[in-house]
């Protein structure tokens, strides 16, 4: 157990930081705890009881430097519900006595849950799912603080129970209320961009209650907070009877699955994207141990407060000490300035709620996922639309079910290719990666990138089989992706060999870790190894066919070996192609247009003629010279070089590169000859001007 892990070698610079952030935790936890209690059945001055000892002692517990415990949404609305069914009127002496037991038994389940290290749980729920599930709670909670903002009382439930309140609170709307929340709300927005550092906050909450003191705020239909009672909570066992054994045991499971899930999630989002880690277990043990001194004190369940935890990372909040800072000043709150609770107007507080929660969304994640996977934007709708139409525990379920989902359609289609051999070299690649990588000659080799199940072994199967030709005499599988197989996979594996036996071609496995063959050996696949269809590289496999390297390649292509010094090259030709892809031609001129920016500044052409990507090869410096090309009249005003002589230049540059290709890459040499032919054409049709100069030099070199 680590106990002020946050703490421990604090560095002072982060003093004032995590002071401050403290005490405007402290402040804004005011109107949102309150609200929660009352929401849980219980009176209001319980919400700020629950923000004291189960914050200090969650913070003493905690691994996550910044998030913050307290009163929230979701675990109050379930007691809440939770007391109606049991026909418990909110704020008797019944549900006094009730909520305590409640929460007691929330603590519970969160210690079994920390000693079965449910924490793990949360390895399985992906970024989009943490981004919907957090976005999707900020959001939640925005719109049960809207009617607050109208003169009205905090919305509960999901969206279509909170949009019909804030439409019935729309009907006796507080003009003077909305106009206070929106100015509030507007100078905290432009505040976080203006001047991020600046404590707008605890400003805007000075004014409030300036502005109460002098303002006949209340008569314009203004609230302010109920002042309450001075004194810290009393400690005292909760009354066992207050609630059935079982239907205690059954309604503290549902809170403490969603005190968990909620605040692992929330905890996990925020530390990947301040890049720290918590240890999952420890953040439920304190978890249990908030909730157990909120039990003893009288409150309802306590959870991570996704509002609290965004406000004090607008205030860069470093460690803990924010936490003990928040608890400790609702210590002297409640002890000597209860009255001035009463002078804080609802609507300059929850403006200050609702600016936190804004900043805490990632819907610029779902813009991004868009972009980039489809798929997994659907995932955080999902999760995003499933809390805020179904709640925090169906939008976490919907989220993992989700993403399992996507995992399996995602393994079900794994990347595969088939492999060749470069003439002179002898690694082996993509056959798609360049017309220079050729098939080896009656041999297909097939590269499969994921573990091997009853979901995708149809690939495997059906792809190879689609390959088969008259004069293939083996099949070879790059199992150097595949970690594991399951009884389907290795049956349908065992099916294809012998298959392929009847067709006389040779079938092996290479390339894998040695873990996956006790695995084939379990599976029944033992076989396979001792006929020596199961080899270590595909280059034995080759051998025991009776392929010696230069290997034969397809179309009689020429596959001699290289000298030593032409090997230096390798496969790099292309490198640029290769790691751009279809994108290659476009960033080749973001590129060169970055380049011809830091030309207006240095006016050296030289650094243009040999490309800003480190070490460009030959093939992708003659496509740079290529679009170099259709610059040139834009190179000559900025430089204040001679036309000709650039042109010059380049083109000399240009045949310096043919000479290096036709020296150590001979086999290219055609090949690289009508590739000039075409780009040739190609700045003809684009630039005919540049053309005629290339080509008024070229002629003057034959001459």
């Amino acid at each position: 157990m680590k106990f002020a892990h946050t703490l421990r070698n604090y560095d002072k610079k982060n003093l004032g930081k995590d002071i401050l952030a403290g005490l405007i935790i402290m402040a804004v936890s005011i109107p949102i705890s309150m609200g929660y209690a009352q929401i849980a059945g219980l009176p209001a001055v319980y919400g700020l009881y629950g923000s004291v000892f189960p914050i200090l002692i969650f913070a003493l517990f905690s691994t996550s430097p910044q998030f913050i415990f307290g009163v929230d949404a979701a675990p109050a609305a379930l007691i809440g519900s939770a007391l109606a069914g049991l026909n418990i009127t909110a704020g008797s002496t019944e549900a006094l006595a009730a909520v305590p037991m409640l929460t007691f038994f929330v603590a519970l389940w969160l210690l079994i849950f920390s000693l079965l290290k449910a924490g793990k749980l949360v390895n399985y729920i992906s970024a989009p799912v943490m981004g919907g599930f957090i976005t999707g709670i900020c959001t939640t909670i925005i719109l049960m603080q809207v009617p607050k903002l109208m003169g009205g009382t905090a919305g509960v439930g999901e969206f279509l129970e909170l949009a019909e309140h804030i439409a019935e609170t729309a009907k006796t709307i507080s003009v003077p209320s909305v106009i206070l929340g929106v100015i509030s709300l507007v100078i905290l927005l432009l505040s976080k961009k203006i001047m991020p550092k600046f404590p707008m906050a605890v400003v805007l909450m000075a004014a409030g209650a300036v502005l109460t003191n002098v303002l006949p705020l209340q008569d314009w239909g203004i609230q302010t907070l109920a002042a309450v009672e001075p004194g810290l909570p009393k400690w005292s066992l909760p009354d066992f009877s207050a609630v059935p054994l079982k239907e205690a045991v059954t309604i503290s499971l549902s809170v403490a699955v969603v005190i968990m899930a909620e605040t692992l999630l929330a905890e996990n989002s925020f530390g990947q994207k301040n890049r720290y880690q918590i240890d999952d277990n420890q953040e439920i043990l304190a978890f249990s141990l908030g909730n157990f001194a909120a039990a003893f004190t009288g409150c309802c369940p306590i959870n991570g407060s996704v509002s609290r935890t965004a406000m004090g990372e607008q205030y860069q909040a470093k460690t803990q000490l924010t936490g003990l800072v928040a608890g400790g000043s609702m210590i002297i709150l409640l002890l000597f300035c209860t009255g001035f609770i009463g002078y804080l107007p609802i609507p300059v507080l929850t403006a200050i709620v609702i600016s936190a929660l804004l900043g805490a969304t990632e819907f610029d994640l779902a813009a991004r996922l868009w972009n980039v996977s489809r798929t997994e934007c659907f995932i955080f709708l999902g999760a995003f639309f499933g809390v805020l139409f179904l709640g925090t525990i169906n939008g976490v379920l919907i989220g993992i079910m989700l993403s399992f989902t996507e995992m399996i359609i995602r393994t079900a289609k794994p990347a595969t290719c088939f492999l060749g051999i470069q003439p002179g070299h002898k690694h082996f690649r993509d056959l798609k990666e360049g017309q220079q990588i050729h098939p080896i000659s009656g041999v297909i080799i097939y590269r499969f990138s994921s573990n091997l199940f009853f979901a995708n072994i149809s690939v495997l199967q059906r792809e190879i089989e689609a390959a088969l030709k008259e004069n293939t005499r083996a099949v070879i599988l790059d199992a150097s992706g595949i970690g594991s197989m399951d009884i389907t996979a290795a049956d349908r594996l065992n099916l294809l060999s012998e298959s392929l036996k009847e067709k006389e071609i040779r079938f092996y496995i290479t390339e894998h870790i040695s873990g996956l063959n006790t695995q084939m050996r379990k599976l029944g696949l033992g076989h396979l190894i001792e006929n020596g269809n199961v080899r270590r590289t595909i280059h034995i496999a080759l051998k025991d066919i009776g392929y010696k390297r230069p290997y034969p390649l397809e179309g009689g292509v020429d596959n001699a070996e290289r000298s030593a010094s032409l090997k230096r090259a390798d496969n790099r030709v292309q490198e640029f192609v290769w790691a751009f892809g279809a994108d290659a031609e476009t960033e080749m001129e973001k590129q060169i247009m970055r380049q011809i920016e830091h030309l207006k500044e240095t006016k050296n052409v030289e650094e243009l003629l040999h490309g800003s990507w480190s070490h460009m090869e030959e093939l992708d410096l003659d496509e740079w010279l290529e679009h170099l090309e259709e610059h040139l009249k834009e190179i000559v005003r900025i430089s204040g070089k001679d036309e000709h002589e650039l042109a010059q230049k380049i083109e000399q540059h240009r045949q310096e590169i043919h000479e290096r290709i036709a020296r150590e890459h001979p086999e290219l040499a055609e090949r690289f000859k009508e590739r000039r032919h075409l780009l040739d054409e190609h700045l003809k049709e684009r630039h005919p001007e540049v053309f005629v100069l290339i080509e008024k030099y070229r002629e003057e070199r034959k001459e």
